[in-house]
């Protein structure tokens, strides 16, 4: 459970392949600023989900749809307003596994993990030891697909940056970072996640100067962003 809701802390300098259509680009980016509220935010969701079912069909439909009920469920997790992220957690498995039905692909599988990962921190413990081991398999299977796909492995990485004692691995974390940031395929939220998994993980090992470097990074991207601002009143 602890694992859960550090992964979902665990949330990209401007994006090297930004793969995202561009009308869904301003949902995510209004989720990651954390400047709106959840009913300000909610009229965007409905006007990029509509335009999602105006301009895609088949699978590559449903998993944009699944995107964009992880964005509001996020919302609403920020907000504590758990029954109202649970609706949109569990619309977005329903859409990434319809999508699976029609095409495997490594979006679809990265859809599902992302949002069990975020319904594990609004359901109760039994949920998540029952999925918990759900995200990083259908991270590897995303991977296996895609070998450069980030986000997929920067859910696997979250595991060792997030983890607590005994079960992280500093320099694990630190080596598969780098990585994703050299070799993979990268979004502006995959590179923010990047930047602030790394200041966490150096701020854990009291390397006060490395860890302001990667937050400084991170602030690039997204300023106001209420889990990287934590991290920085703590140097």
């Amino acid at each position: 459970m602890i694992l859960c809701i550090l992964l979902f802390l665990f949330s990209g300098v401007i994006a090297v392949c930004e793969s995202l259509p561009q009308w869904l680009i301003p949902l995510r980016d209004a989720v990651y600023e954390q400047k709106l509220t959840a009913a300000e935010i909610e009229p965007l969701y409905r006007e990029v989900s509509s335009t999602t079912k105006n301009s895609l069909s088949g699978a590559e439909q449903l998993i944009m749809l699944s995107r964009c009920e992880y964005y509001m469920g996020r919302v609403y997790l920020i907000e504590e307003k758990k029954s109202e992220a649970i609706k949109h957690f569990d619309e977005g498995i329903k859409f990434a596994e319809s999508a699976m039905k029609i095409k495997e692909s490594a979006a679809a599988w990265v859809m599902q993990a992302e949002n069990i990962s975020q319904s594990c921190v609004v359901r109760p413990a039994s949920y998540a030891v029952a999925n918990g081991l759900k995200i990083e398999k259908y991270s590897k299977n995303a991977l296996a697909i895609n070998p450069r796909y980030a986000a997929a492995q920067l859910m696997i990485a979250a595991r060792w940056a997030y983890a607590p004692p005994p079960f992280n691995n500093y320099a694990r974390a630190i080596q598969m970072l780098t990585d994703i940031m050299n070799n993979y395929d990268m979004d502006k939220d995959d590179e923010f996640n990047a930047y602030l998994a790394s200041g966490y993980v150096y701020l854990q090992q009291n390397n006060n100067s490395k860890a302001a470097e990667w937050f400084a990074k991170a602030s690039v991207i997204y300023p106001e962003n209420k889990f990287l601002l934590s991290l920085i009143k703590k140097l």
